[in-house]
């Protein structure tokens, strides 16, 4: 079997008596979408936050590609390949969805100064972003600005702002949030195929999206995993039945 691309082992996070993250273990391997389903307040963006740096965890482990995270904030994880979308967009409202793009282009290219220069006439900058916009199908809103699309759009950019950062392993949480049926039916495609280009940390409520996407499937309830399997196995598990699908023996 491949080594994980990312490996989570006894992770905590306490707030104040709350343990929102109680000794977390799971892995993300190659090729594969790994979903992390719960109810609400079960941690999952808690431990989402803690993965991608935007929390510091009270104890356990993170390794990404064999590199321990500890004491690498967002950016530097980021910059080593760790791709997220987030669950309330975090996108500059003011620029067009070209430029959102561009600045992870240019992220990746290690071209700051660039930005001193005209930059929107620059075609190693705005041809691979225009391509990652195609990718995921907003090339007809390239220069539509963050703040008016749509909140399924702004999901849509926030993923073509990891591809362009050439993330090597996706965390997304709840991208199918805000969009209609044919929204995450287009979604659910394009992540299927995504997870050939690099594995998928995947936090989602819809459970019709998890079971089609999902290799394995993690269960947290209390800040806990309590079961992890395939579709298949989390569908029969008694403990997984009584806590978060709602069914009784």
């Amino acid at each position: 079997m491949a080594e994980p691309v990312l490996e989570i082992r006894e992770l905590r996070k306490n707030f104040g008596a709350l343990a929102a993250t109680d000794g977390v273990s799971l892995d993300l391997r190659p090729g594969e979408i790994h979903a992390l389903i719960g109810p609400n307040g079960a941690g999952k963006s808690t431990l989402i936050h803690q993965i991608s740096g935007s929390i510091r965890s009270d104890s356990g482990t993170i390794r990404f590609l064999g590199q321990d995270m500890a004491g690498l904030d967002m950016a530097a994880r980021a910059r080593l390949g760790l791709g997220r979308s987030f669950q309330i967009s975090s996108l500059a409202p003011e620029f067009s969805s070209l430029r959102n793009v561009m600045l992870a282009v240019q992220a990746k290219q290690g071209s700051s100064l660039r930005f001193f220069r005209p930059v929107m006439g620059d075609r190693s900058l705005t041809d691979p972003a225009m391509a990652m916009l195609e990718r995921v199908g907003l090339a007809e809103r390239a220069h539509l600005p963050a703040a008016e699309l749509s909140h399924g759009e702004r999901r849509q950019l926030e993923i073509a702002i990891a591809l362009a950062l050439g993330s090597k392993a996706f965390l997304f949480d709840e991208p199918m949030a805000g969009m209609g049926p044919e929204g995450s039916k287009s979604l659910t495609t394009f992540l299927d195929g995504l997870r050939h280009e690099a594995p998928i940390l995947l936090v989602e409520h819809d459970m019709d999206a998890v079971f089609a996407l999902a290799d394995r499937i993690s269960v947290l309830v209390y800040g806990r995993v309590i079961a992890t399997g395939t579709v298949d196995e989390i569908r029969n598990d008694p403990e997984v039945r009584r806590a978060y699908l709602g069914e009784t023996a």
